[in-house]
């Protein structure tokens, strides 16, 4: 099962993406196209024309990963924006690799942990 780590920020590329591309391809469309940094550690969702196939590419201290689920039938739900890209929770994530479309949904307020950067030291 695909896991994004929870500090990684997931951004979905909207525009219809050339699935014959691979690492080399799909960074310099991160770096030109989404104008973000490919070695950043986030993840980078892109799907073809169609909406049948999709690529999600992240940067891990070993190297680039790329992985490429397939819905087996149907389409990804991915609806177009002007800017090109959109920022997904790992929730929407999910709920795009599942087949799920909300048409109408309510979200109540929840307590967040405040996200602490880690300082590499232990205290006692």
């Amino acid at each position: 099962m695909f896991a994004p780590a929870a500090t990684a920020r997931i951004w979905l590329c909207t525009q219809a993406t050339d699935m014959r591309k691979s690492f080399t391809g799909l960074t310099a469309l991160v770096k030109n196209q989404l104008g973000q940094n490919p070695l950043s550690g986030h993840y980078f969702v892109f799907v073809n024309l169609r909406k049948t196939q999709m690529k999600i590419l992240y940067f891990e201290p070993s190297g680039y990963c790329l992985w490429r689920p397939t819905p087996g039938a149907g389409q990804y739900r991915v609806q177009p924006t002007t800017s090109g890209q959109r920022e997904l929770t790992r929730t929407d994530l999910q709920l795009i690799l599942a087949g799920i479309e909300v048409q109408k949904s309510r979200q109540f307020k929840r307590y967040q942990y405040p996200v602490q950067p880690h300082s590499g030291t232990i205290s006692p």
